[in-house]
């Protein structure tokens, strides 16, 4: 269940990013297309990992999700110390890494061996 409450999670954040994209951008300091673009790389990267939940296992998921979620922390760090020092690009930063991550982990996603039969637990059978 949480492999495809994470991919859901990325694909919400993109329509609200598409949506909002003036506002959000305006509020972060970035251009409006920089959040359209991180919303199209979040719709790739939560669909892709919604529709391999059946075929990789969850420890290639694991793996992933965590390589993911430790750089996105870095990336907030990085942005939030860039903003105390006042600098403009801490938005850039934050939304930058949201742009470029999910489009790695799905080809990472997509590049991973497919389970064997018998070898591991599919994502689909844990998530259940």
């Amino acid at each position: 269940m949480g492999i495809i409450a994470d991919g859901s999670v990325k694909v919400l954040l993109a329509v609200a990013y598409t949506i909002g994209a003036e506002p959000l951008g305006h509020q972060l300091g970035v251009d409006a297309w920089l959040m359209v673009v991180c919303g199209v790389a979040l719709l790739i990267g939560g669909g892709i990992e919604i529709g391999y939940v059946r075929s990789r296992s969850v420890r290639t998921y694991t793996r992933l999700m965590v390589a993911y979620d430790s750089g996105w922390v870095l990336a907030t760090l990085a942005g939030l110390l860039l903003a105390w020092q006042g600098h403009s690009a801490a938005g850039e930063v934050w939304i930058g890494y949201q742009a470029a991550a999910p489009i790695v982990l799905a080809a990472l996603l997509v590049a991973a061996t497919p389970m064997p039969t018998g070898t591991d637990t599919p994502a689909e059978d844990s998530a259940h």
